[in-house]
C-alpha cells in the first residue's frame, strides 16, 4: 500500500448526489489527485474540466443518469457483483458491522453503496481487511461499472430500459458518459495502492447485467 487511504475518502465525494458544493469538492479531489495519484489524476482531469463548467442542473441530470433514474450502472457493489444472490446479503451484513465499529456513518444508503466504503476504507485499522475489500469488492466491481458505460452496453439497457418503462429518457448532451472517468481514476488508485489484477475472473453475473441482456436477446 502506497499512499494515505485519506484519498479515497476525498474522492467519495464525487460519487455524492452534487450540490451547491460539488464544484469545490471536484477541486480537492483534483488536486489531492495530483499529489498522490499522477496517473489517476490524468484520468480524471476530463471529469473536473467538464462537471467544473458545466452548472448545477446538469451536474445533478449527469448523476441521475448514471446512477440512478434509467441508470448506466449502480453504486450499490454488492448489486453490481451478485445482483439478489445470498452473496449481496453476507455482504451487507459484514459491512454493517464494519460501519459500526468504525463509526462510519452510512446515511440513507447501505452499507455496500460505493462512497460509504470509499469513506470506510481510512478508517480500518485492520489492513487484511482492507486489501481484501479492494482486491475482492471494489476492483471487480468498478471494473463492471466501467464496462457499463460502453457504447453497446449502454445500447442494451435503453433496449432493456424502453421495454420495461415504454419510453428512453434522452440522455443529455455528448457527455452522458462523463462518470466512466471518475470510475477509472478510481480504479487506477485501486492499481498503484494494492496487488490488484487486470482480469476479472469468471463470476455470476449481476441481476442487473444478466436482465439487460435476456430482455435485449427476447427483442431480438
Amino acid at each position: 500500500m502506497k499512499n494515505n487511504l485519506s484519498s479515497y475518502a476525498t474522492l467519495s465525494a464525487l460519487f455524492d448526489y452534487p450540490a451547491t458544493d460539488y464544484g469545490a469538492k471536484i477541486a480537492q479531489a483534483q488536486n489531492d489527485l495530483e499529489a498522490h495519484y499522477p496517473e489517476a489524476a490524468a484520468l480524471l482531469q476530463p471529469f473536473s474540466e467538464y462537471m467544473s463548467g458545466a452548472g448545477l442542473p446538469v451536474q445533478q441530470e449527469l448523476f441521475l443518469r448514471s446512477f440512478d433514474v434509467q441508470a448506466v450502472t449502480t453504486l450499490d457493489l454488492g448489486y453490481v457483483l451478485f445482483g439478489d444472490d445470498y452473496k449481496r446479503g453476507e455482504l451487507l451484513v459484514n459491512l454493517n458491522r464494519e460501519h459500526r465499529e468504525a463509526e462510519n456513518d452510512c446515511g440513507a444508503e447501505l452499507s455496500d453503496h460505493l462512497p460509504n466504503v470509499l469513506r470506510l476504507l481510512p478508517k480500518l485499522k485492520d489492513a487484511e481487511l482492507v486489501e481484501d475489500l479492494a482486491r475482492r469488492i471494489l476492483a471487480p466491481a468498478l471494473r463492471r461499472m466501467i464496462r457499463g458505460f460502453e457504447p453497446e452496453q449502454v445500447e442494451l439497457k435503453d433496449k432493456f430500459y424502453q421495454k420495461q418503462h415504454k419510453t428512453i429518457i434522452e440522455r443529455p448532451g455528448d457527455h452522458h458518459t462523463i462518470f466512466q472517468k471518475l470510475l477509472e481514476a478510481l480504479h487506477a488508485m485501486l492499481k498503484a495502492d494494492f496487488d490488484i489484477e487486470e482480469k476479472e475472473p469468471a463470476e455470476k453475473t449481476s441481476d442487473f447485467l444478466k436482465n439487460i441482456h435476456t430482455e435485449a436477446l427476447l427483442e431480438g
